[in-house]
């Protein structure tokens, strides 16, 4: 038996003009694609360059506090629950609600700190950043678990000490019994998340994805065989089913021809080699054998970053405008592209929330929005005629929270508080 055979999803095109028997032994379960390649992907991200990629979707503008929740995660308000919640519970609807998987590879994402005595979820506080001061207000309202959107734990730790001021922050939540979680980049990357939040303060437009998500799919190459008889094909399987103790076997009963069984496999990079050794052991398999390399698809409407071109264009000056009372600031900070005054048309706007650069760079739009750029990415967006505005890094994204909230608040029960934090904000301010 080899060993390391590992998340095989198979789908097995059986083409035959008689129906196939299948003894008991075999075990196989006959449910049916419709396609020899279906696929159920996770939805892991993989970093790409950016680039833009539409949509056949329309955005309008989304209220600070209200937006219309993803259709694929909806619940029925009958089936909530009348009392609190345990953490796992509470943390699989965040999962529903927003995929940690959409998260970038670099990213410290989901729940950072987990208290050893397990006690009900009763009040839950949203923030940006989890401060001292944030602290101190999470530990005054006795909440059971805070939600901060930038991980408060990101680089690896050797211990735990009192000199680090996040650390702290670690030992407080510890000894306080609260669980910590964050999301991040995973609310940047899904869609009705944080950019697109950011890209409706200008008003509706065509939305695309700057940066596109991609599917996480186990499943990298496509094995294709035949095999002669059917009592092949069953010590085929069941060798390959021995090494996987996860195998889903899908079957048809269709026959195209009589050359015999046609055979399509599924299968992960770790479980490549032991699947064509298997394979190699029979001589009509290892005769017709062919391996395909699987690209992972798209996942539209996910990814960092978004691209609007407006239905009504709009000045510089009445974007800024449109800008500071989406975010709830008096200031922002602005730089005209060369060649654009304040009554340049805005016609194409690119966001990209926290800290944009690497996400922006290079895309073609009259406008950048993000919360801060380095002075030499700003220099280089001005000089290929682009203005930008920043609004410093966290203010680019704290409005967001009170939109997830209502979203996760009709989620939880009546009993659970979902409450935004008071003291929490942008370190810098104008003076």
């Amino acid at each position: 038996m080899l060993t390391g055979c590992r998340n095989l999803s198979w789908t097995l095109s059986l083409l035959t003009n008689k129906r196939l028997l299948i003894s008991k032994s075999s075990n196989f379960n006959t449910a049916l694609f419709s396609s020899a390649s279906s696929i159920v992907p996770s939805c892991h991200p993989s970093p790409t360059p950016s680039f833009s990629f539409l949509t056949s979707r329309r955005t309008s503008a989304l209220p600070r506090s209200s937006v219309n929740s993803p259709s694929s995660c909806r619940f029925s308000v009958s089936a909530r629950r009348t009392g609190p919640m345990a953490l796992r519970d509470v943390l699989q609807v965040l999962e529903q609600l927003a995929p940690l998987s959409l998260a970038e590879s670099w990213d410290n994402v989901g729940l950072l700190v987990e208290p050893s005595k397990s006690r009900p979820i009763k009040t839950i506080m949203l923030t940006n950043d989890l401060t001292d001061a944030v602290m101190e207000e999470a530990e005054a309202l006795r909440c059971d678990l805070i939600i901060s959107y930038h991980p408060p734990l990101f680089r690896p730790i050797k211990r735990l000490v009192q000199k680090d001021w996040k650390q702290r922050l670690a030992i407080r939540a510890v000894e306080a019994g609260m669980a910590i979680f964050s999301p991040h980049t995973s609310w940047d990357s899904m869609k009705e998340g944080v950019n697109d939040w950011l890209v409706a303060g200008l008003g509706s437009g065509q939305v695309s994805v700057l940066s596109q998500a991609h599917s996480g799919a186990s499943h990298s190459h496509k094995l294709e065989f035949m095999v002669k008889t059917a009592e092949e094909l069953n010590a085929v399987t069941e060798e390959l089913k021995a090494c996987d103790e996860g195998a889903t076997l899908q079957c048809s009963d269709r026959r195209a021809d009589s050359s015999g069984f046609h055979v399509s496999l599924t299968c992960s990079d770790s479980a490549l080699t032991p699947s064509v050794q298997t394979l190699l052991r029979h001589s009509a398999p290892s005769q017709s054998l062919s391996i395909l390399k699987l690209e992972k698809p798209p996942l539209p409407g996910h990814g960092q970053g978004r691209l609007s071109v407006l239905d009504h264009p709009v000045t510089v000056a009445t974007a800024v405008e449109k800008m500071k009372s989406h975010l709830g600031l008096v200031n922002l900070r602005l730089a005209l592209g060369a060649g654009r005054t304040l009554e340049s048309s805005v016609c194409t706007a690119a966001v990209c929330a926290g800290s944009g650069a690497s996400v922006l760079s290079g895309v073609k739009a009259d406008l950048f929005i993000t919360g801060e750029m380095s002075h030499h990415d700003v220099l280089d967006a001005v000089a290929a005629g682009t203005s930008v505005v920043l609004s410093d890094h966290s203010n680019s994204e704290r409005g967001f929270l009170a939109v997830f909230r209502e979203r996760l608040a009709v989620r939880l029960p009546d009993a659970v508080q979902v409450v935004l934090s008071k003291a929490d904000r942008d370190p810098l301010e104008v003076v």
